[in-house]
């Protein structure tokens, strides 16, 4: 065990953690030349195309440290051979937790900086949530061979975090290698071997988890005490589901059947069961015999809830059970992903679906784009509140508008507040700000890494940050700013539901719950774009935003006007008032009993701000 090292990269997104796992593969020999790709670790197709990991991916690496006489490893001699076990995270905001328990299972981090980006709001986030749990960190500096590089400038950024000496910060290329080899000898040296007793009844934190057709639920490892072979009994402590073990191994990084784990390994447990969600992240293995007073739990699990809700409607109705088979093939290896089926009157049949965030609502419409060629309608995406009733204790959870209980009966409405931090250049300070007094945010603090770069914090309702937040500040920074936020609290705010009748009958898809203060402006904002968006009928059409009963915006899409007198050749003048007054009766008529047919394009056009 003491020649094992358990560590994982950490880094915000494109700062090049794949493509320095990519050198450490190659350099330790680990997977051949010939086998070998860029961002080998990332398997999705997605994930190379966006550059960004969406799947954590774990791999163990034999290393035998630099000879001091020669400067090469010693040729399979077996002598002084280190077992790494690295874990490659994802670095978006969206998959925290995922990160979080990765962090738990090493004992060391490379906190890595792209040279020249510096220092980012996800980079800031990971290095905390690394420090909470005492891990051992390994500044370094990515990137080095680029033009415009700009190390000494990252170091003193990393310094002012970290309060290190600069000749702690290493600097490496991930793409030419440079500076690799020094960082496999600084793992060995500093990362501490792992702690742990064979003899101890076992005890294995799951921090992944993933579907395989023939050995069912994968559980990526990492085993504390005691150890584990084939063919045991293993139960989930917090899950309380039992389960046989079909295999153990590691990852190479393809799966490598072995006869045990032990502790201090990284590796996975083929455990048969047919869904992620009995194999949660975050939950602690132990053998089935072994009663729960006798071993505890490893601490930190939390059930991930999703945060951002949006319905997906198939285009074409008879599309309805393909998309449900999609959407239970994504959900198998994706615990976080929740889905439910509902219906409207204008759009038909179709699914209420839970993420994490809108990166993880991109994926997720991604690959049913690519893996199932379904292209759905999708509503806007919305938070979840909380409602305190007057007659009831407690609060209810409502996920989507049409939930919203009568104003009269509810007391108070809460909604979800977030920790947002902006890192960015100190010279887009006023445009940032600009962006942020657009929303409900409140300004708490400003620091400084250096004279050019600063984090900006606020405390901001989460509805806010998901719908444009990411691109308006991208927009008003040139692209150099990056955020970062977590749940902070519910808290209670004057929210009301605004609801939108076409021709008198309301539109559910529509409604939305806003704060009182915005409701006549989102209200005239979206009654304008619909007469914009939905075609002319042969009558008159009104289109009503309302609170409750109260009309606050209205606007009105006039009749085709058929000229029903053009057949008369003279005559007398009654004979046109006759046909007028006829064509008046029928437009009355059809106003009444006529229905408008609302486009899709209308649903998709009024979520776009």
């Amino acid at each position: 065990m003491k020649n094992i090292r358990n560590f994982c990269i950490i880094a915000h997104i494109d700062h090049g953690k794949s493509t320095l796992s990519d050198r450490m593969l190659e350099m330790t020999g680990t997977v051949e030349a010939r086998k070998m790709k860029e961002q080998l670790l990332d398997t999705m197709d997605l994930e190379r195309e966006r550059g960004i990991t969406i799947k954590m991916q774990p791999v163990r690496m034999n290393y035998q440290p630099l000879r001091p006489d020669y400067g090469t490893p010693p040729l399979n001699t077996g002598e002084g051979e280190y077992i790494l076990n690295l874990i490659d995270t994802p670095g978006h905001v969206d998959f925290g937790y995922e990160v979080s328990r990765s962090l738990a299972a090493v004992d060391g981090a490379v906190l890595l900086v792209d040279a020249t980006k510096g220092v980012q709001a996800q980079t800031l986030a990971n290095l905390y949530q690394a420090l909470e749990h005492n891990l051992e960190i390994i500044p370094v500096v990515n990137k080095i061979d680029l033009p415009n590089a700009n190390a000494p400038k990252v170091k003193k950024e990393i310094m002012h975090l970290l309060g290190c000496a600069e000749e702690e910060i290493l600097e490496v290329s991930g793409k030419t290698g440079v500076g690799v080899p020094e960082l496999l000898e600084r793992i060995v040296k500093i990362i501490p071997a792992p702690i742990g007793d064979p003899a101890k009844p076992l005890r294995a934190l799951i921090f992944d988890s993933k579907y395989d057709t023939y050995k069912g639920v994968l559980a990526y490892v990492r085993i504390f005490d005691g150890e584990i072979g084939a063919d045991e009994k293993i139960r989930m402590m917090i899950g309380q589901t039992d389960s046989d073990v079909i295999e153990v191994g590691n990852f190479k990084p393809q799966l490598v059947k072995a006869e045990k784990l032990t502790a201090g390994e990284i590796g996975y447990i083929a455990t048969g069961l047919k869904s992620v969600e009995h194999c949660r992240v975050g939950d602690t293995i132990t053998n089935f015999k072994i009663k729960n007073s006798v071993v505890e739990p490893l601490p930190g699990y939390k059930e991930v809830q999703p945060m951002v809700y949006a319905s997906f409607y198939p285009v074409e109705g008879d599309d309805y059970n393909f998309m449900r088979d999609a959407l239970d093939k994504l959900k198998l290896n994706d615990a976080a992903f929740v889905f439910e089926p509902e219906s409207n009157t204008a759009l038909g049949r179709g699914f209420r679906c839970g993420f994490l965030g809108l990166l993880h609502l991109e994926i997720i419409q991604s690959r049913l784009e690519r893996e199932f060629e379904i292209s759905p309608t999708i509503t806007s995406p919305s938070v979840v509140y909380e409602i305190k009733l007057k007659d009831k204790p407690g609060r209810i959870k409502v996920y989507s508008p049409s939930e919203f209980p009568d104003p009269s009966v509810i007391e108070e409405v809460y909604e979800p507040f977030v920790k947002l931090e902006i890192v960015s250049p100190s010279s887009y300070l006023g445009a940032i700000m600009e962006v942020m007094g657009n929303t409900r945010a409140e300004y708490r603090d400003t620091e400084y890494l250096d004279a050019e770069r600063m984090i900006i914090k606020f405390s901001c309702p989460l509805t806010d940050v998901v719908t444009n937040l990411h691109d308006d500040l991208k927009s008003a920074s040139s692209g150099y700013a990056s955020m970062n936020y977590e749940i902070e609290d519910y808290r209670a705010y004057d929210l009301i539901k605004l609801d939108f009748l076409v021709a008198d009958e309301k539109v559910d898809a529509f409604s939305r719950i806003v704060p009182r203060e915005n409701a006549h402006g989102e209200g005239k904002r979206i009654v304008e774009k619909l007469k914009d968006v939905i075609p002319r009928q042969n009558f008159q059409i009104a289109l009503q935003a309302t609170i409750g009963a109260k009309i606050i915006a209205r606007e009105t899409i006039k009749a085709f006007r058929k000229d029903v007198t053009s057949g008369l050749y003279g005559g007398d003048i009654t004979r046109k008032r006759k046909l007028l007054e006829k064509q008046k009766k029928g437009k009355k008529k059809m106003k009444t009993i006529g229905r408008v047919n609302i486009p899709s394009t209308a649903f998709l056009s009024v979520l776009k701000k």
